[in-house]
C-alpha cells in the first residue's frame, strides 16, 4: 500500500487549537469523520498524520506539526493508539498541550490486555473471525483495509452510524514497529510513568461496550494521575463518535471539554 500523501489536514480555520490523533498506530484516516465534525461546530482542527517508525519519531513529528500550522497551547484528542500517543507527547511537551483528551484508550497495564482478543472473539462468527484474522496478517489495498475495519467495527461498536465511512491508509510497518515497542513500555512501566508526568487536565472517555475493558484505562490513570476525569458512555463501542445511541452525549462532553 502506498504512503501517507499528506501531511495534515485541517477543518474549521487555518490556525488550529484542537488536534485529533488516529490509532493504529499506521491507520491514518479512521478519526476523519470526528475531526470533520467539530470543524463544523466551529473548532479549528488539526488532523495530522503520523508517519514515524518510533514511538519517539511519532511524538516528534507531531510537535513540528502542531507548531508549524496551530496556535498552542492546543486541546489533544487521542484515539485508541492516539490515546498513548496523546499521552507520551503531553508528558514531554507541556507548554504546547492545555488539555488531554483520551478516547479508547488502550489498556495501561499489560495484565489487563488479555481480555480484548476474548471479547472480541465471542461478537464475531468463527468465518468472521478467520477472516479477519487473514486481513490482519497484511497490509491489503484500500478494500482489504474497509473490510478489515468493518469487521472489527462487528466487535467493537454497540450500534453504529456507518453511513459516512472514511477512507483509511494502513501502513504496516509503521504499526509493526511502533506497536512492539509501546507495548513494551506499557509492560515495563514506561507509558504509565509518563502518564503521571502530565500537568495538564486529562479526561478520559471509554464506551461501556468496547471490548478494551475500562478498568484497564480507569485504574492505572487514577494511580498514575488521580486528577485525571473518567466518563463512562453507555451503550458504546470504540468510537463513540459514530455510536447511535452515545454519540450526543459525546459531544457535549467534547464541545465542553475542548478550548
Amino acid at each position: 500500500m502506498t504512503g501517507i500523501r499528506q501531511d495534515v489536514r485541517q477543518y474549521g480555520g487555518k490556525t488550529s487549537r484542537v488536534v485529533v490523533l488516529h490509532g493504529g498506530p499506521g491507520g491514518a484516516g479512521e478519526i476523519e469523520p470526528l475531526a470533520r465534525e467539530l470543524g463544523k461546530r466551529g473548532h479549528a482542527v488539526l488532523e495530522p498524520f503520523q508517519t514515524r517508525h518510533s514511538v519517539d519519531g511519532q511524538v516528534d513529528e507531531l510537535k513540528a506539526q502542531i507548531e508549524a500550522h496551530c496556535s498552542p497551547p492546543v486541546s489533544l484528542i487521542g484515539w485508541s493508539w492516539g490515546a498513548w500517543l496523546g499521552c507520551l507527547f503531553s508528558a514531554r511537551h507541556r507548554s504546547l498541550v492545555h488539555n488531554l483528551i483520551l478516547l479508547g484508550s488502550g489498556p495501561f497495564e499489560a495484565r489487563f490486555a488479555s481480555a480484548i482478543r476474548t471479547t472480541k472473539n465471542s461478537r464475531l462468527t468463527n468465518k468472521q473471525r478467520s477472516e479477519l484474522n487473514m486481513l490482519g496478517a497484511s497490509e491489503g489495498s484500500i478494500e482489504d483495509v474497509a473490510r478489515f475495519i468493518e469487521l472489527s467495527d462487528l466487535a467493537d461498536t454497540y450500534a453504529r452510524d456507518s453511513s459516512s465511512p472514511p477512507t483509511v491508509v494502513f501502513d504496516g510497518e509503521i504499526h509493526s514497529a511502533v506497536w512492539r515497542e509501546a507495548d513494551e513500555m506499557r509492560t515495563k512501566g514506561s507509558l504509565l510513568k509518563a502518564v503521571a508526568a502530565i500537568q495538564c487536565p486529562v479526561l478520559a472517555i471509554h464506551g461501556d461496550y468496547d471490548p478494551r475493558p475500562s478498568e484497564g484505562v480507569q485504574l492505572p490513570l487514577k494511580m498514575a494521575l488521580p486528577s485525571a476525569k473518567f466518563v463512562e458512555l453507555e451503550r458504546c463501542g470504540h468510537k463513540p463518535w459514530q455510536e447511535i445511541h452515545a454519540k450526543d452525549e459525546f459531544y457535549r462532553l467534547i464541545d465542553n471539554a475542548i478550548i
